[in-house]
């Protein structure tokens, strides 16, 4: 399988999926207003590579700012993962990366942590 790989601009974050290391990264700033539109690709990639069952997964989020349209997005990628983890013997960790003394992203991090059943690491930078 390809990796998937966007490159970020403003409005748009840095997408790094490798299918070889099980390495998911999403990084940067993320307020476009068409994020159905924006996230279907990476949804559609996801689906593909989720279909084999055992993968041990690192989900890697470094945001700096997402609006509420793409903070959806990112639960659905969670609520994906967690649905992996649970029913095809996946192995999943989420490495929530945040400025030390951004209370706003610590608390978004939180919050995902809250309502997914992954292994959830809230990482200061």
């Amino acid at each position: 399988m390809e990796n998937f790989h966007i490159d970020g601009s403003t409005y748009i974050p840095r997408i790094d999926f490798n299918a070889e290391t099980g390495v998911l990264e999403i990084e940067g700033e993320s307020y476009h207003e068409y994020t159905t539109e924006f996230f279907g690709p990476i949804f559609s990639w996801l689906e593909d590579y989720l279909e084999e069952s055992g993968k041990e997964i690192t989900m890697n989020f470094k945001m700096s700012y997402f609006n509420t349209s793409s903070s959806r997005r990112f639960l659905e990628i969670l609520t994906l993962l967690e649905e992996y983890q649970n029913n095809k013997e996946g192995q999943v960790v989420v490495n929530w990366y945040y400025e030390e003394n951004d209370v706003d992203m610590l608390e978004s991090g939180e919050e995902y942590a809250d309502d997914v059943e992954l292994t959830f690491n809230l990482l200061p930078y």
